[in-house]
């Protein structure tokens, strides 16, 4: 394995070709007074578009980054960019923290200094960590991609990744697909002490469905909570949409994405309003506006956004055998829990670490990072060598 360190430099050329391309979008016809039911509304885009094209600063968000140190990995032939931080105290846990769709190891960043240097953020020095943030293959500058990616490969390049860092023990975090490639680390890797998964309510809703069983059928649930188990039921089949493209036809819907920024755009940043614990708010009002146009931004200049409609794909499409051994306990933390969900998600409480949150959505690290921060610690504290 090759390892190289990176630094974020984007082609000013690259610059100027997404504000001109911003400029001479083709806008669909307006109707007035469009709500989100039917999409993101043509008034709020048009409007983020422009703070996109004229306030916006990329060179400052490049700053920000890096100020962390960064390296890519040549992993076959695959280049998989990942930032490593270690932090100052002697006896700090390697972590690993892996995103999802629609997003980057950007969704983490901000938590890197609180996770490496937990004294300076009002903790204890025994709660540190070394943090690794790799980009999945396919995601933004884990780009490009000439094979197919998918949950288990990744894992099995993840491990060898930790392994050459000189970790022989550590943990895992992930969500959305990031908890998908831990779970399938925690198949292969013994070395592994622990593993922490974040999900929300839809999520939680999303995967009982998709392993073929109906969520409101628990005959423990009342007639209320059968009733809204059936309401997140249908917000997982009204938004999923895009799932449904990306599952079957990655490829039509990636013609799109690579080649108009505010079709990015759009079909990022409906999930980032959909997926939040926001009720009502826009989603630059449950996340930092800059972050999350960070990670739109990258999946832009690295033309990321079919070959990671590609991973959806490969992932969907995978054989898997549900009743292999896990090496390391598992803990989970939901956000914008409600009643029903250990019930769901974990009807024996078999899970030796659980955490409800009312608070936050499918994007915790951006959305209520001190509370993910906190379980981490909690849940990984026990795993420690004294």
């Amino acid at each position: 394995m090759i390892i190289k360190p990176y630094k974020i430099n984007i082609a000013q050329v690259q610059l100027d070709d997404l504000r001109e391309r911003l400029e001479n979008t083709r806008w669909p016809n307006e109707i007035k007074d469009l709500g989100w039911d039917r999409g993101v509304p043509p008034a709020y885009l048009k409007k983020l578009t422009n703070y996109w094209q004229h306030k916006f600063d990329w060179r400052k968000q490049e700053d920000w980054l890096n100020k962390y140190d960064q390296f890519v990995a040549e992993i076959g032939a695959q280049p998989i960019h990942f930032f490593h931080v270690k932090s100052k105290e002697t006896n700090a846990m390697p972590l690993m923290l892996l995103h999802g769709w629609p997003s980057s190891n950007i969704e983490f960043v901000k938590m890197i200094d609180p996770l490496t240097d937990p004294v300076a953020h009002g903790g204890k020095a025994e709660d540190a960590f070394h943090v690794v943030l790799p980009t999945t293959p396919g995601f933004g500058l884990s780009s490009p991609v000439k094979e197919h990616w998918h949950a288990i490969r990744t894992a099995k390049a993840y491990s060898q990744l930790m392994k050459e860092l000189g970790y022989e023990r550590w943990g895992v975090h992930g969500g959305d697909i990031g908890s998908d490639i831990a779970g399938e680390i925690n198949h292969i890797d013994k070395n592994l002490v622990g593993v922490h998964v974040s999900a929300d309510m839809p999520s939680i809703v999303w995967y009982i469905k998709f392993m073929g069983n109906n969520p409101a059928k628990n005959p423990k649930f009342r007639t209320l909570e059968k009733r809204e188990i059936q309401e997140i039921a249908q917000k997982v089949d009204e938004d999923g949409g895009y799932l449904a493209i990306q599952k079957t036809r990655p490829l039509t819907i990636g013609y799109l994405l690579n080649d108009s920024p505010v079709g990015q755009l759009a079909w990022i940043v409906e999930k980032f309003k959909m997926w939040t614990d926001n009720g009502d708010k826009l989603p630059e009002e449950t996340v930092d506006l800059n972050q999350m146009l960070t990670i739109i931004s990258l999946y832009w200049f690295t033309m990321s956004g079919a070959s990671a409609a590609g991973f959806l794909y490969n992932n969907l499409h995978l054989q898997r055998d549900w009743s292999r051994p896990s090496f390391a306990p598992v803990g989970m933390a939901v956000f914008g829990a409600k009643s029903t969900a250990r019930a769901l998600q974990d009807p024996e409480n078999q899970l030796p670490h659980w955490s409800e949150f009312r608070q936050g959505g499918h994007f915790p690290a951006m959305e209520v990072p001190e509370l993910l921060a906190k379980d981490l610690r909690d849940f990984f504290r026990e795993f420690r060598e004294t």
